[in-house]
């Protein structure tokens, strides 16, 4: 899976570290996968989960300077690039209790066209409107602020199923994730970390380092980086989120997920 991505990642330029893209390794979403460029952000998507695993963006200064003064616009819309079975239709969300929730966030596209794509539902998973809403909407500003201030930043944000029995809605059964994460890579301190947040009415949010993301998701958002640089997580800007874990895979941090 990991080759056969990186075969393609020349469809993608520039929203990979180090010129990489993400990889996956998970025998139980690996098939059915889809790589697929947009203006400002690339997504892998899944056939079987019916929404992407992960969608990758470059953001610098004038980027987001621009989505600042850009009207949040745009409609939620199918991806007509993927096969009708294999991908979530409007009618899924309908009366599901869940929102459409951005994996690429439209606050960070800085035209229409770029925020029209963020609508679509390859870009989009089921997240409890008090996550959507509240939490990670914060966590999604912070990042900007952080990009605002360090020049720029390689941003990776994707779902987690940490469950033996995975939730679905809508008739394509559609995954719900246990969890939404972003992972940050910031080029000047050369520095990496997570935010992670359970996807739940109440959710809680942490920080872990990218090399347990890895180790709970089977992606891996910047392969390119030194393992080193991905054991600790670095000072991430968000006043409420809890707990930040430094250490190597801390046994309790599995329970985030």
């Amino acid at each position: 899976m990991a080759s056969s991505v990186a075969a393609r990642a020349a469809e993608c330029p520039g929203f990979g570290a180090v010129g990489q893209l993400p990889t996956l390794d998970s025998a139980q979403l690996a098939s059915q996968t889809q790589l697929l460029c947009n203006a400002r952000f690339a997504v892998l998507h899944s056939g079987i989960a019916h929404e992407p695993l992960w969608a990758a963006e470059h953001l610098d200064t004038a980027m987001v300077r621009a989505a600042m003064d850009t009207p949040r616009q745009g409609d939620f819309h199918p991806d007509s690039r993927i096969p009708a079975t294999l991908r979530a239709e409007l009618e899924d969300y309908v009366r599901s209790g869940f929102d459409r929730g951005h994996m690429a966030p439209s606050g960070d596209m800085p035209d229409p066209q770029a925020q029209e794509e963020s609508f679509a539902l390859s870009n989009i998973v089921p997240q409890r409107a008090e996550l959507n809403r509240g939490r990670w909407a914060d966590i999604e500003s912070a990042v900007r602020r952080l990009a605002l201030r360090e020049g720029e930043l390689y941003v990776v944000t994707g779902p987690a199923f940490h469950t033996r029995s995975i939730r679905a809605i809508g008739q394509d059964r559609v995954f719900v994730p246990t969890s939404t994460w972003k992972a940050v890579y910031d080029p000047r301190r050369r520095q990496t970390g997570v935010y992670v947040c359970h996807n739940t009415r109440n959710p809680g949010c942490s920080h872990v380092s990218v090399a347990l993301l890895t180790h709970v998701t089977g992606v891996d958002p910047f392969p390119a980086l030194p393992a080193a640089m991905k054991q600790v997580c670095m000072t991430l800007p968000f006043g409420r989120v809890h707990a930040t874990h430094r250490k190597r895979h801390p046994r309790h941090a599995v329970s985030l997920w």
